[in-house]
């Protein structure tokens, strides 16, 4: 029932950055947590950052360092901001959503995605 939008990919350069979006049409605050996975063809999905509704945070190693994940719980908007991109980067980049809907059990939702492009 949530729905997830992505926004704020693009084109940059190698070192460039970007702030990718994504708006959710519920209340942010009252999800479990909410994160960023990224996939490239001929690979599997792989979860870049999370948050926790606690604000505790997660980042797989490639990008630890150069990205953060945050929030702004008055928009209901989760960002992600990439810097000193590299064109391994280079994915499409999905907004998830975890709510809790019973004991111990967690439904997810998906945004769309949004393209980034790190090329020279």
């Amino acid at each position: 029932q949530v729905q997830l939008v992505e926004s704020g990919g693009g084109l940059v350069q190698p070192g460039g950055s970007l702030r990718l979006s994504c708006a959710a049409s519920g209340s942010i605050s009252s999800f479990y947590a909410m994160g960023w996975y990224r996939q490239t063809p001929g690979k599997r999905r792989e979860l870049v950052a999370d948050m926790t509704r606690g604000g505790s945070t997660n980042y797989i190693d490639s990008v630890k360092g150069r990205f953060t994940i945050s929030r702004d719980n008055s928009e209901n908007t989760v960002y992600l901001q990439m810097n000193s991109l590299k064109p391994e980067d280079t994915a499409v980049y999905y907004c998830i959503a975890d709510q809790e809907s019973g004991i111990g059990t967690m439904r997810r939702t998906w945004g769309r995605g949004t393209q980034v492009t790190v090329s020279s």
